[in-house]
């Protein structure tokens, strides 16, 4: 045999030696040295390959197939099993490299349209220069942690798609995500680890340091950040605010009249607010007070009139300071950066409960300056905004902050948030204590939620977050296992896995200290890890956090299972719904056993409803109603394609939500501009909150032309300038697992000149 064709299909010459050398370095691996046998196993091998290969090339795989069995059939066992492994893990570095040169491949060269590793992350560019060394960064990262950290059961069925690691990039580095207690962060400053910020003294600081909070946490962590108390976290800057204001006015109007002492002033609205008669919106006690203490002072003055003038002039600034400052927070939210420059941070504000009238004016703004847009009208994509709705708060007719519900309700059907999340749901009710924030349960980005708590002592929202979550291939499981007593059986074999390498996970997590998280960690954002010194380790607070195992492709699974998904047939969904509730009773008892925080969620699919059934076409081939599809379909939730009533589909989702304690959404479709029809939109939250849904949304499409501004939706040509797509295409805005993604294209200069002077010349036929 003169010839051997390598692997990349190469044909060189066959070197002899090599299989020696190969038999020599396994045997040497063993206890006993036996040259005898290398050689007498060597020539056994070449004369069988001179036999079977005389003048044709033979491929690599065949002599090491050979070798391995000619080491079995002259009885060297241990030599053969040191040869096996050797060879399993040459070939399992050779395929991780394989993957890993694809990866840079197509970053480097394949257009992002077409190139899912560029796309994985809808919030980073794979395009820029930062947001490609990221993705280096990311895919270089993820190998490395397949090939030599995780155990190799659980990356076996991660790279066979049985499971999904999320986020697996960051694997031995940090945590998923947090909700920031803003009230505690600020009192007294803090520090993003590049000086000391003071505390807050104006609304517009307040809604400032609240995005650079936001930004210092995501690069501590690799999911989203969200604050669980915005509206009473604004509100203390709209009382400092307005206290400054009024002072001001005070003074200057009084000034007309007399020479002030700005020191007088001031010690006397001191004096009042000592004795526990705050100055805030709408206090007729302080303005009494005050009033009475300035006649008596200035006996010859008119000073009501004057009150009610400084009243009138503070109302008026502390309005468009609070507008100003809520505008601000939106465009920053849009356009500051984390992680190199390359990321827009996930953030997730959750608010409408507080019924203060400073609380109550900023949820007010917020909404307003949503509604108005980003500089041209865009619909902002962050912050993702959650209104919790609430009886007795919001929810009635009578409640104080119903306005801000009936508003929430048309500022959604005009820029898709804020999304609706339901505190009377019975699952969220039971940590509900009024007035206190930290008891309303809130929703991070597209879904998760944390809340319950091994430590029952801490069962809050604040300085609390997931801590790594891993899915699992319903569909396979059932096209594997038809049989329902066999899929139960593979669907535990799967959870063990999962928890197992959640468990792997959370271990290296422990190992890390307060120094490696200088924002989180170091300045009290996670709960209790102000009790913690600069170089103790994190194990001692992790453990509030949760460790969750998700699910996809419900219906799918049910369609093998049963030949009908849980919308079309009650046995469907009463299977469904045993599936899930076996799924939720392992996580309890992973909880109660491990004394962690371990719970269920309803996996937000991204890339992954892609991936799964990408892999199962290709290994199980097309399925009718399983893999005829691009996509498996998100958790728990009915086939987008399936026609069914909003209020049916609302009904069936609802007992998901309960299951799924570590996170849910239900999304309803509705066509044309729902914000014309907000009484209709009431209707669907209202069914929602009245079905148990514990967080949904109203999806519909958001279309804008970027020559007119218009907003609304179109099809074939703007309904405003009448004009067609042409060059320049429309803007759309569609919603991807709780997040918005738009297709805003990134004009050249000469389109963006066109553009502008398109606008400037529209703007003239307005006016």
């Amino acid at each position: 045999m003169k010839y051997i064709m390598k692997r990349d299909g190469r044909i060189v010459n066959f070197d002899e030696s090599k299989i020696y050398n190969a038999i020599l370095k396994a045997q040497k691996s063993t206890i006993n040295e036996d040259m005898e046998m290398v050689n007498r196993i060597s020539n056994d091998v070449l004369s069988k390959l001179n036999d079977m290969f005389v003048d044709n090339p033979v491929n690599v795989e065949t002599v090491q197939d050979l070798i391995e069995k000619s080491l079995i059939a002259y009885g060297e066992a241990e030599v053969a099993k040191s040869y096996i492994l050797y060879r399993a893990e040459r070939t399992r570095i050779r395929e991780s490299n394989t993957r890993l040169m694809k990866s840079i491949h197509d970053i480097t060269f394949k257009d992002s349209k077409d190139n899912d590793v560029k796309r994985e992350n809808a919030n980073i560019d794979g395009n820029t220069a930062m947001g490609t060394m990221l993705k280096y960064g990311s895919e270089t990262s993820k190998q490395f942690y397949l090939t030599h950290l995780i155990n190799p059961a659980f990356s076996t069925a991660h790279l066979n798609g049985d499971i999904h690691i999320h986020d697996l990039d960051f694997y031995s580095l940090t945590m998923t995500c947090c909700q920031i207690d803003l009230i505690k962060l600020f009192a007294g400053g803090f520090s993003t680890g590049n000086g000391f910020l003071r505390e807050p003294n104006d609304i517009r600081s307040y809604a400032s340091l609240a995005c650079i909070a936001i930004q210092a946490n995501q690069n501590d962590q690799h999911g989203g950040q969200s604050i669980p108390n915005f509206d009473y976290a604004m509100a203390l800057g709209v009382r400092k605010t307005f206290k400054k204001f009024f002072r001001n006015n005070l003074i200057k109007i009084l000034g007309v009249f007399i020479d002030v002492n700005k020191n007088d002033i001031e010690e006397l609205i001191n004096s009042i607010e000592n004795k526990n008669i705050i100055l805030k919106i709408n206090n007729q006690e302080f303005y009494k007070t005050i009033e009475n203490e300035l006649i008596i002072k200035y006996p010859n003055l008119s000073i009501n009139n004057i009150l009610n003038k400084v009243i009138q002039f503070t109302m008026v600034e502390i309005r468009e300071a609070t507008y100003q400052a809520m505008e601000a927070l939106i465009h920053n939210l849009n356009t500051m950066h984390s992680r190199a420059g390359a990321q827009v941070p996930f953030s997730s504000l959750n608010y409408g409960t507080d019924t203060s009238d400073e609380g109550r004016m900023v949820i007010d703004c917020l909404l307003d300056a949503t509604i108005k847009g980003l500089g041209n009208g865009e619909t902002p994509i962050f912050p993702i905004q959650i209104f919790k709705v609430k009886e007795g708060v919001n929810y009635n007719k009578n409640d104080i902050n119903y306005d801000l519900f009936k508003k929430a309700i048309y500022t959604s059907g005009k820029r898709l948030f804020p999304n609706f999340s339901f505190l009377d749901a019975p699952y969220n009710k039971q940590y509900y204590k009024e007035g206190d924030y930290n008891s309303e349960v809130a929703y991070m980005g597209c879904r998760t939620r944390v809340v319950s708590n091994v430590d029952k002592s801490k069962e809050i929202v604040s300085g609390r977050g997931n801590l790594s979550f891993t899915s699992i291939n319903l569909p396979r499981l059932a096209i594997k296992n038809k049989d329902i007593k066999q899929f139960y059986i593979e669907l535990d074999r799967i959870m063990e896995l999962v928890k197992n390498q959640l468990l792997e996970r959370f271990e290296i997590q422990c190992t890390k200290k307060v120094y490696n998280f200088p924002f989180l960690m170091g300045q009290g954002v996670w709960l209790d890890s102000d009790k913690l010194n600069y170089d103790d380790n994190v194990r001692d607070v992790l453990k509030h956090g949760t460790l969750t195992i998700g699910f996809i492709g419900l219906a799918e699974t049910l369609k093998v299972l049963t030949g009908f998904h849980h919308g079309e047939k009650e046995d469907s969904q009463k299977l469904g719904l045993e599936i899930i509730s076996h799924m939720r009773t392992m996580c309890d008892e992973y909880t109660e056993k491990y004394n962690l925080n371990f719970s269920l969620i309803a996996t937000p699919a991204e890339g992954l409803s892609g991936r799964f059934v990408k892999m199962d076409k290709k290994e199980y081939g097309i399925i009718e109603g399983v893999t005829d599809r691009e996509y498996y379909t998100n958790s728990f939730h009915i086939p987008v394609y399936y026609k069914i009533s909003i209020f049916d589909k609302i009904r069936k989702e609802a007992p998901y939500n309960a299951l799924t304690n570590g996170g849910h959404i239900t999304y309803v479709e509705v066509d044309g501009d729902i914000s014309k029809n907000t009484d209709a939109f009431e209707k669907i939250i209202r069914f929602m909150h009245d079905e148990g849904i514990g967080y949904g949304s109203v999806n519909h499409p958001i279309d804008r032309d970027p020559i007119c501004g218009f907003n609304g939706i179109i099809n074939n040509t703007c309904p405003k300038c009448g004009r067609a797509e042409e060059s320049i295409p429309f803007e759309r805005i569609r919603r991807i697992t709780g997040y918005l993604v738009g297709s805003l294209d990134r004009f050249n200069n000469a389109k963006k000149a066109e553009v502008a002077n398109r606008v400037k010349h529209w703007s003239k036929d307005e006016n």
